[in-house]
């Protein structure tokens, strides 16, 4: 039984969603939908705990999530990065159901209906909090708070569940769930971090490990003061450091690329051509009536947009910003090149408006518009009311500050806490001081206070509703002019295009193995990009747009495969696959530089530590004899991360911890070089009466990993494998 069926046994009303910031809740924490290139292909996205996950399943599931997005945010159809964001969601989401929630399971971890009815109203679990608070203030909206108060109110939650449509109840049951799964979640993790403890002999040996202080003195022969050419090391020197190793070679699935672009640019002659066309419309943009250049502007310009606004001086390209504050209203500057656009513009309007004005208003606002949660009136009743007290405030302007505390759903309005009766505050009666083009309020707010005279009083629409707004005072004057301007992006032609792709197939055509590949870059002097590392679910690569299909390419194909030229944006790529690392332990002749490095080091080591074990069996007798310089360090102990002038050295300064004062060390091989080590003095931990505070801070320190380590833990003991990228 859901929380809404317990309402209902208790108040016998119908229950309903808590409204917009609950749905923008579930769009945040719910699953989402994404978007497939290979319809019904019966192939698996993905292997979970041993169970291979369909695509046809996986893909109802992203369409559905897609719909449900689209339907909750008012959207025909979504950028690939929400689809992105949604196909991992719905992963993220078969994971959950495939590990986690089985592990939930088989521990009888659950959250009674009882539990959940307090979750969601008599104490709302945070993750239900955030949403009903607005994130600027922390304040929870009117909705949810207590009239006396200003806190969320369980009672206000309550209420509004009551007053919930059927949809809205679809949404509320959902959020439900969500809290259900992150309350499950939450004892799971609480139930580890429980059942972790230290003992306190372990207690007591960190802190003594961590507080036992050395002094001592110390010889270090770096390895690079033998040649690695003078090492000598066998193909079996090689198998065996490897053989014992192997866990220093794991890998994850990736690809190694080098690729060349050829640029789809326009040519000159693209450009020519783009000028001589522009010219034409300059000439019917000069002869245009004035009523005539916005249709002409959307007609003509690549984004169809006019910009109706006003402009000062400073704010227009530099290309025309003196020209237009200069010249009479028709004026035609262009065509003439920013970034790769050609532009005409034409002076349309002018005007002078006050550099700085006092202003008041009055705010009626109308369901949806983003004022007030709490108003009903839709924008028809809303401009109507704002019409019918402009006449009467025309009529007698001594009603403003009245109808401000009566009428006005501007919360501005509202006397601060830190405020007492009588005190100014801002947006008292309306009034927001003085405002000029700087001031952080909406455009039309703003250039109606601007744009009119002392005394004017007028009705102006912003994104918050309608506006009677009173202009008590203003001061200056500037000028401002209104500028239509036709844009069009310098593009390649179809014959551009077309030279461009022949260009790429060519090369791809005579460079199809490595070795013609690497010529043929040399030979024509082309820049050469190498990508290291591309794993299957990437979904991009620097310097590249839109390079899915690449990636999903270079999965299909075998090492040394050459691609036909792929249009990656503004670009034709031609890539090789230069290397391929299947998941597991790598091969040795794939890692044989890195395994030939150590086992030349090791080789150097033990060359070194013969030399050290025949020096002498004093530090500054072995330092002369080698010639070597004896270093000091003091307070050496296991929170010690590196030793003077030789960087991080754990093996040393694991060896020092085991010795005792006056001792000799026998040679360690180190990160950069083999030491001997000799141990002057030992000045051991202030003994303790227990060790409870280091066992409760070391319980402390690893009680927050919990969250995070136990899920990834989870999942790679599930051996989770995804071929998504395969799919979208």
């Amino acid at each position: 039984m859901s929380v809404l069926e317990n309402l209902r046994k208790r108040s016998g009303l119908l229950v309903a969603i808590v409204g917009l910031a609950l749905l923008a809740f579930v769009l945040t924490g719910l699953f989402e939908r994404g978007s497939s290139l290979l319809g019904g292909s019966e192939k698996n996205v993905g292997e979970i705990a041993g169970k291979p996950i369909e695509y046809t399943v996986f893909n109802a599931r992203v369409q559905e999530s897609i719909e449900n997005s689209k339907r909750n945010s008012g959207k025909t159809a979504l950028d690939e990065s929400e689809i992105d964001q949604i196909i991992q969601q719905t992963w993220n989401q078969f994971i959950n159901e495939g590990v986690i929630t089985k592990e939930y399971e088989k521990l009888g971890i659950a959250v009674s209906n009882e539990e959940l009815y307090d979750l969601m109203i008599d104490h709302p679990h945070p993750a239900l909090v955030r949403t009903l608070v607005d994130p600027q203030t922390g304040k929870p909206g009117p909705r949810f708070a207590d009239p006396a108060t200003g806190q969320l109110s369980p009672a206000k939650i309550k209420e509004f569940t009551q007053k919930m449509t059927p949809e809205e109840e679809d949404q509320w049951i959902m959020i439900e769930d969500y809290i259900r799964q992150v309350r499950i979640s939450e004892k799971y993790n609480n139930l580890i971090k429980k059942g972790i403890y230290i003992t306190s002999a372990a207690a007591k040996h960190d802190y003594i490990a961590q507080n036992t202080n050395a002094s001592i003195k110390y010889v270090m022969k770096n390895y690079k003061l033998i040649a690695d050419s003078t090492v000598k090391y066998t193909e079996s020197d090689l198998s065996n450091y490897y053989n014992t190793h192997q866990n220093d070679y794991k890998q994850e699935s990736s690809r190694k690329i080098e690729y060349v672009a050829f640029d789809i640019a326009p040519s000159q002659e693209d450009k020519e051509e783009a000028m001589k066309n522009m010219l034409a419309v300059t000439e019917k943009f000069k002869t245009n009536k004035p009523e005539e250049d916005s249709t002409f502007v959307i007609a003509e310009s690549d984004n169809r947009k006019v910009d109706d606004s006003y402009h000062t001086k400073g704010t227009l390209s530099p290309e025309i910003d003196s020209i237009m504050f200069n010249s009479e209203i028709g004026a035609v500057v262009g065509p003439y090149k920013e970034n790769e656009t050609l532009k005409i513009s034409k002076l349309t309007a002018i005007k002078t408006s006050a550099d700085s004005a006092k202003v008041r208003h009055i705010l009626i606002a109308y369901k949806g518009s983003g004022a007030s949660e709490a108003v009903t009136r839709n924008k028809e009743q809303a401009k109507k009311m704002a019409d019918s007290l402009l006449t009467v405030l025309k009529k007698n302007n001594a009603l403003f500050p009245f109808f401000v505390e009566i009428y006005s759903d501007d919360n501005g309005k509202r006397m601060p806490p830190n405020k007492k009766p009588g005190e100014e505050y801002l947006g008292k009666g309306g009034d927001y001081g003085w405002l000029n083009a700087n001031s952080g309020f909406v455009e039309p707010f703003k250039n109606a206070g601007l744009d009119n005279k002392i005394g004017t009083l007028l009705v102006v629409e912003s994104q918050f509703g309608y506006h009677i707004m009173d202009v008590l005072n203003s001061k200056g004057s500037q000028k401002k002019v209104q500028v239509a301007t036709i844009e069009r992006k310098l593009e390649p032609s179809n014959k551009t295009m077309q030279s461009t792709f022949v260009q790429a197939s060519e090369f791809a055509g005579k460079n199809n193995t490595m070795e013609l590949f690497q010529k043929a870059v040399i030979e024509s002097k082309l820049n050469k990009r190498v990508v290291e590392s591309i794993k299957e679910d990437d979904k991009t690569i620097p310097g590249l747009e839109s390079p899915r299909s690449l990636i999903r390419w270079v999965y299909e194909k075998e090492k040394g495969t050459v691609s036909e030229p792929m249009e990656l944006g503004s670009k034709f790529v031609v890539a090789i696959i230069a290397d391929v690392k299947e998941k597991g332990i790598a091969p040795l002749e794939q890692v044989k530089e890195d395994v030939t490095a150590k086992v030349i080091k090791e080789k150097k080591a033990e060359l070194i530590t013969s030399e050290f074990n025949t020096a002498g069996n004093q530090i500054e007798t072995i330092a002369s004899k080698i010639q070597l310089n004896v270093e000091q360090a003091q307070n050496v102990n296991f929170n010690t991360t590196s030793l003077t002038g030789s960087g991080n050295q754990p093996a040393v300064i694991g060896a020092v911890a085991a010795l005792k004062a006056k001792t000799l060390s026998k040679p360690i091989s180190g990160k950069e070089g083999v030491f001997v080590v000799y141990i002057e003095s030992v000045a051991d931990a202030t003994a303790q009466k227990d060790y409870k505070a280091q066992q409760s801070a070391a319980i402390a320190q690893l009680q927050p990993r919990v969250d995070n380590d136990v899920y990834e833990a989870l999942k790679t003991n599930a051996h989770i494998e995804e071929h998504i990228m395969k799919f979208y």
